[in-house]
């Protein structure tokens, strides 16, 4: 198992789905952390009082506001009293045919997904580079990589989020900060529990592994990169999907 005794790590978007697999399983991996939530706190707050360990706390962000992303990122950094990293999972989809595809749905995909990672990540550099260490850790999709009919602001978003990584990852290895993304395939999620039974098989058939995976599957490859296990890895994209994109 990995082992985070002693990080201190914020994560966005932790209260449901992959991202509350993460906050859970970096909590259960001995991190002390910092996660926020979009608009649900009670979610949150039911997330915050199942972890195991101290000192963790969950707080409200927009990431599509800068100004008020960077208050809030540095308000956690304080409480936490340090940064060692974090996980930028935070995000949504619009989907729709490009030609029916409202302006404000394909702005609203790229202004959370792709500039509130940017928001994120600049937020915390500072203090990464004043300690010279971190790791960024981003998510992605795969998606990203093949594209999908109905999503072109999604995978642009996360297509973005990828090359976004990369250079990061460039600027920041003299000060010994890494970043990596994860890109999740079809994952057990709200999202995926609201497809029929047929969609379902449709997408399976897609994947050599032959099934959908657990939001747990994610979050353990996330954990590792956030460990010191990961000290020669950066710049990657870091694919978990089953075989579905190789």
């Amino acid at each position: 198992m990995v082992v985070l005794k002693a990080k201190k790590i914020i994560v966005t978007g932790g209260s449901r789905g992959i991202g509350k697999s993460i906050v859970e399983t970096l909590a259960n991996a001995g991190a002390t952390l910092a996660f926020s939530y979009a608009k649900n706190k009670t979610s949150a707050e039911d997330v915050l009082k199942n972890l195991p360990g101290e000192n963790h706390f969950c707080f409200e962000l927009d990431i599509r506001d800068s100004k008020n992303t960077e208050a809030a990122i540095q308000l956690a950094i304080e409480r936490l009293g340090g940064l060692d990293g974090i996980v930028n999972n935070a995000g949504i989809t619009k989907d729709q045919i490009l030609l029916r595809m409202k302006d404000e749905d394909f702005q609203d995909v790229i202004a959370t997904n792709l500039n509130g990672t940017y928001y994120c990540t600049k937020a915390v550099l500072k203090t990464m580079m004043k300690q010279r260490n971190g790791s960024i850790v981003n998510l992605s999709s795969v998606i990203g990589t093949t594209g999908n009919a109905g999503q072109a602001n999604y995978a642009a978003s996360k297509a973005g989020i990828e090359a976004f990584t990369r250079s990061v990852a460039l600027e920041m290895a003299s000060r010994n900060i890494r970043a990596n993304s994860v890109a999740p395939g079809f994952i057990q999620t709200e999202m995926t529990d609201a497809l029929t039974d047929d969609q379902k098989q449709k997408i399976i058939t897609q994947i050599p592994l032959g099934r959908i995976a657990s939001p747990d599957e994610v979050a353990q490859v996330v954990a590792f990169l956030l460990s010191d296990g990961a000290n020669y890895i950066t710049g990657q994209t870091i694919h978990v999907n089953g075989g579905m994109r190789m």
